[in-house]
């Protein structure tokens, strides 16, 4: 009964202080920790963004609903189908397409109301398909956001 009480100790006391020297961290990477319910919100977004874009060609209150996303919760993990609608819908815009008008796209600065240009549009457009290009070059979507950037002339940019 001694015997396997010090046997036991023993272990205690070599073992344990054995797996802190290896430098063994518990748990995931605090950088892909995803809040669940930001995660449930952001996906819901999403959806009525899809909705907006792709059936009411709202791409005003689509545009909006990506850039709550991507102002919100920047890890999210559909982040790259959001970043190529926020693009495509920025560009429709500058190109005066869909059912809304480009000008109910509102901003506030400094308690003044702003609307953007087309050319500024192009440019939001442009940015953000250049993001999902530089930021996830093996992305699921990265090939139409080069596609589209392709057809309005611009290369993608390079990866830094």
């Amino acid at each position: 009964m001694k015997k396997s009480i010090l046997l036991l100790l023993l272990l205690v006391f070599v073992a344990v202080p054995s797996t802190y020297a290896q430098g063994v961290r518990t748990g995931p990477d605090p950088s892909t920790i995803r809040d669940p319910d930001l995660e449930r919100d952001s996906h819901h977004n999403l959806e009525v963004a899809k909705n907006y874009f792709k059936l009411k060609k709202a791409y005003v209150a689509a545009l909006k609903r990506c850039e709550e996303i991507i102002a919100g919760n920047p890890n999210f993990a559909k982040i790259e189908e959001v970043l190529l609608m926020a693009g495509q819908s920025s560009i429709w815009l500058s190109q005066n397409k869909g059912k809304q008008k480009p000008d109910l796209y509102v901003s506030f600065e400094g308690g003044e109301k702003r609307t953007l240009t087309s050319e500024q549009f192009l440019e939001m457009g442009k940015a953000y398909l250049n993001k999902l290009v530089t930021e996830y070059p093996n992305g699921d979507f990265t090939r139409q956001a080069q596609e589209a950037l392709r057809a309005l002339g611009a290369a993608p940019a390079a990866k830094q």
